[in-house]
Protein backbone atom coordinates (compact mmCIF):
# COMPACT_ATOMS: atom_id res chain seq x y z
CA UNK A 1 0.00 0.00 0.00
CA UNK A 2 1.08 3.54 -0.68
CA UNK A 3 0.66 6.40 1.98
CA UNK A 4 -0.39 8.76 -0.87
CA UNK A 5 -4.17 8.40 -2.53
CA UNK A 6 -2.91 9.56 -6.24
CA UNK A 7 0.31 9.76 -8.59
CA UNK A 8 -0.19 13.53 -8.67
CA UNK A 9 0.16 13.83 -4.73
CA UNK A 10 3.08 11.47 -4.86
CA UNK A 11 4.73 13.09 -7.83
CA UNK A 12 4.58 16.58 -5.48
CA UNK A 13 6.07 14.66 -2.50
CA UNK A 14 8.83 13.79 -4.58
CA UNK A 15 9.61 17.42 -5.89
CA UNK A 16 10.42 18.55 -2.52
CA UNK A 17 12.42 15.31 -1.57
CA UNK A 18 15.81 15.53 0.17
CA UNK A 19 16.66 11.73 1.41
CA UNK A 20 19.85 12.53 -0.09
CA UNK A 21 22.34 15.17 -1.64
CA UNK A 22 21.18 14.75 -5.45
CA UNK A 23 18.10 17.16 -5.09
CA UNK A 24 20.87 19.58 -4.76
CA UNK A 25 22.03 19.91 -8.09
CA UNK A 26 19.26 18.27 -10.02
CA UNK A 27 17.06 20.88 -11.85
CA UNK A 28 13.56 19.66 -10.38
CA UNK A 29 12.95 15.48 -9.46
CA UNK A 30 11.29 12.96 -11.99
CA UNK A 31 8.46 11.22 -11.14
CA UNK A 32 7.09 7.77 -12.38
CA UNK A 33 4.83 8.87 -15.64
CA UNK A 34 2.08 6.10 -16.85
CA UNK A 35 -1.62 5.11 -15.93
CA UNK A 36 -2.71 4.23 -12.31
CA UNK A 37 -3.71 0.10 -12.79
CA UNK A 38 -0.96 -0.68 -15.22
CA UNK A 39 0.24 -4.14 -15.72
CA UNK A 40 3.98 -3.26 -16.07
CA UNK A 41 6.11 -1.41 -14.27
CA UNK A 42 9.43 -0.43 -16.09
CA UNK A 43 12.06 0.75 -14.01
CA UNK A 44 14.95 3.08 -15.43
CA UNK A 45 18.68 3.72 -13.55
CA UNK A 46 17.85 7.89 -13.15
CA UNK A 47 16.66 10.42 -15.42
CA UNK A 48 19.10 12.07 -17.53
CA UNK A 49 19.93 15.58 -19.09
CA UNK A 50 17.01 16.12 -20.96
CA UNK A 51 14.82 13.93 -18.52
CA UNK A 52 15.70 16.63 -15.58
CA UNK A 53 15.16 19.75 -18.14
CA UNK A 54 11.37 18.05 -18.98
CA UNK A 55 10.71 16.32 -15.15
CA UNK A 56 9.42 13.69 -17.32
CA UNK A 57 11.13 9.67 -17.90
CA UNK A 58 12.44 8.38 -20.43
CA UNK A 59 12.07 11.01 -23.09
CA UNK A 60 15.79 11.65 -24.40
CA UNK A 61 17.91 9.18 -26.85
CA UNK A 62 17.44 6.24 -24.34
CA UNK A 63 13.84 7.20 -23.90
CA UNK A 64 13.33 6.93 -27.95
CA UNK A 65 15.21 3.47 -28.20
CA UNK A 66 12.97 1.97 -25.90
CA UNK A 67 9.75 3.31 -27.25
CA UNK A 68 11.06 1.74 -30.55
CA UNK A 69 11.82 -1.80 -29.07
CA UNK A 70 8.00 -1.80 -26.81
CA UNK A 71 6.74 -1.12 -30.25
CA UNK A 72 8.44 -3.93 -31.68
CA UNK A 73 7.24 -6.47 -29.46
CA UNK A 74 3.93 -4.77 -29.51
CA UNK A 75 3.80 -3.78 -25.53
CA UNK A 76 2.39 -0.39 -25.62
CA UNK A 77 4.42 2.76 -23.65
CA UNK A 78 1.38 4.28 -22.70
CA UNK A 79 -0.30 1.01 -21.26
CA UNK A 80 3.09 0.95 -19.32
CA UNK A 81 4.34 3.09 -15.84
CA UNK A 82 7.63 4.15 -16.56
CA UNK A 83 9.69 5.42 -13.97
CA UNK A 84 13.42 5.51 -12.29
CA UNK A 85 15.04 3.64 -9.76
CA UNK A 86 16.38 7.11 -8.99
CA UNK A 87 14.58 10.54 -9.29
CA UNK A 88 17.40 12.81 -9.51
CA UNK A 89 19.54 13.65 -12.43
CA UNK A 90 23.38 13.04 -10.64
CA UNK A 91 25.81 14.07 -12.72
CA UNK A 92 29.31 15.72 -13.29
CA UNK A 93 29.98 18.93 -14.76
CA UNK A 94 32.74 18.98 -18.15
CA UNK A 95 32.60 22.32 -19.81
CA UNK A 96 28.96 23.13 -20.39
CA UNK A 97 27.67 19.31 -20.67
CA UNK A 98 26.83 17.27 -17.56
CA UNK A 99 27.71 13.87 -17.85
CA UNK A 100 25.59 11.47 -16.24
CA UNK A 101 27.24 9.87 -13.00
CA UNK A 102 26.33 6.26 -11.39
CA UNK A 103 24.03 6.91 -8.40
CA UNK A 104 26.21 5.12 -5.48
CA UNK A 105 24.22 2.16 -2.88
CA UNK A 106 23.38 4.93 -0.41
CA UNK A 107 21.37 7.12 -2.90
CA UNK A 108 19.43 4.04 -4.52
CA UNK A 109 18.63 2.85 -0.81
CA UNK A 110 17.02 6.26 -0.19
CA UNK A 111 15.28 6.68 -3.02
CA UNK A 112 13.80 3.05 -2.89
CA UNK A 113 11.08 4.48 -0.79
CA UNK A 114 9.77 6.37 -3.05
CA UNK A 115 9.54 3.44 -5.75
CA UNK A 116 7.81 1.74 -3.35
CA UNK A 117 5.07 4.24 -3.15
CA UNK A 118 4.64 4.00 -7.22
CA UNK A 119 4.69 0.60 -7.11
CA UNK A 120 1.75 0.46 -4.27
CA UNK A 121 -0.22 3.22 -6.23
CA UNK A 122 -0.02 1.31 -9.61
CA UNK A 123 -0.30 -2.44 -8.50
CA UNK A 124 1.69 -3.40 -11.19
CA UNK A 125 1.54 -7.72 -12.07
CA UNK A 126 5.20 -7.30 -13.74
CA UNK A 127 8.34 -5.09 -12.77
CA UNK A 128 10.80 -4.81 -15.38
CA UNK A 129 14.06 -3.89 -14.30
CA UNK A 130 16.22 -2.25 -16.18
CA UNK A 131 19.94 -2.01 -15.71
CA UNK A 132 21.85 -2.70 -12.04
CA UNK A 133 20.61 0.66 -10.69
CA UNK A 134 16.94 -0.75 -11.25
CA UNK A 135 18.03 -4.14 -10.31
CA UNK A 136 19.02 -2.69 -6.62
CA UNK A 137 15.89 -0.09 -6.27
CA UNK A 138 13.90 -2.86 -6.84
CA UNK A 139 14.85 -6.04 -5.05
CA UNK A 140 17.00 -3.67 -2.31
CA UNK A 141 20.05 -5.53 -2.95
CA UNK A 142 23.08 -5.63 -5.89
CA UNK A 143 22.92 -8.36 -8.81
CA UNK A 144 24.10 -8.35 -12.17
CA UNK A 145 21.85 -8.05 -15.06
CA UNK A 146 23.56 -11.51 -16.19
CA UNK A 147 22.47 -13.55 -13.19
CA UNK A 148 18.63 -12.28 -13.37
CA UNK A 149 17.91 -11.93 -17.33
CA UNK A 150 15.84 -13.44 -19.23
CA UNK A 151 13.10 -15.08 -16.85
CA UNK A 152 9.98 -13.90 -15.10
CA UNK A 153 10.92 -14.50 -11.19
CA UNK A 154 8.27 -14.35 -8.30
CA UNK A 155 9.35 -10.84 -6.59
CA UNK A 156 6.20 -11.96 -3.90
CA UNK A 157 2.97 -12.93 -4.06
CA UNK A 158 1.65 -9.58 -6.07
CA UNK A 159 3.84 -9.29 -8.89
CA UNK A 160 7.18 -10.97 -10.86
CA UNK A 161 10.40 -9.72 -11.79
CA UNK A 162 12.41 -9.51 -14.89
CA UNK A 163 15.81 -8.05 -15.18
CA UNK A 164 17.35 -6.37 -18.40
CA UNK A 165 19.96 -4.14 -19.61
CA UNK A 166 19.30 0.01 -19.71
CA UNK A 167 18.60 0.76 -23.35
CA UNK A 168 21.42 3.59 -22.98
CA UNK A 169 23.97 0.47 -22.97
CA UNK A 170 22.82 -0.29 -26.37
CA UNK A 171 23.53 3.63 -27.50
CA UNK A 172 27.43 3.14 -26.07
CA UNK A 173 28.06 0.28 -28.52
CA UNK A 174 30.41 0.97 -30.76
CA UNK A 175 30.10 -2.41 -33.70
CA UNK A 176 27.85 -2.80 -35.64
CA UNK A 177 27.59 -6.64 -34.96
CA UNK A 178 27.04 -5.85 -31.63
CA UNK A 179 24.76 -4.07 -32.00
CA UNK A 180 22.75 -5.98 -33.49
CA UNK A 181 23.21 -8.93 -30.92
CA UNK A 182 22.66 -6.62 -27.99
CA UNK A 183 19.45 -5.09 -29.72
CA UNK A 184 17.96 -8.88 -30.46
CA UNK A 185 18.52 -9.77 -27.19
CA UNK A 186 17.13 -6.51 -25.76
CA UNK A 187 13.83 -7.46 -27.59
CA UNK A 188 13.69 -10.77 -26.52
CA UNK A 189 13.63 -9.15 -23.01
CA UNK A 190 10.94 -7.05 -23.47
CA UNK A 191 8.79 -9.82 -25.35
CA UNK A 192 8.89 -11.42 -22.34
CA UNK A 193 6.95 -9.48 -21.07
CA UNK A 194 4.45 -8.55 -23.48
CA UNK A 195 3.72 -12.40 -23.70
CA UNK A 196 2.58 -12.13 -20.07
CA UNK A 197 0.36 -9.10 -20.73
CA UNK A 198 -1.27 -11.50 -23.47
CA UNK A 199 -1.04 -14.26 -20.98
CA UNK A 200 -2.97 -12.49 -18.73
CA UNK A 201 -2.54 -14.17 -15.78
CA UNK A 202 0.99 -14.46 -15.88
CA UNK A 203 1.41 -18.47 -16.70
CA UNK A 204 4.42 -18.45 -19.09
CA UNK A 205 6.43 -17.54 -16.12
CA UNK A 206 9.77 -19.79 -16.04
CA UNK A 207 11.12 -18.52 -12.74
Amino acid sequence: MSEFVTLAALAGEEEICTRCPLYRNATQAVPGEGPRGARVMLVGEQPGDVEDLSGRPFVGPAGRLLDKALAKVHLPREECFVTNAVKHFKFEPRGKRRLHKKPDAGEIDACRWWLEQERGLVGPGLIVAMGVTAIRGVLGRSEPVSRLRGRLIDLDEKAKFLATIHPSFLLRLQEEEDKRREWTRFLGDLEIAAEWTRAGDGLVSNG
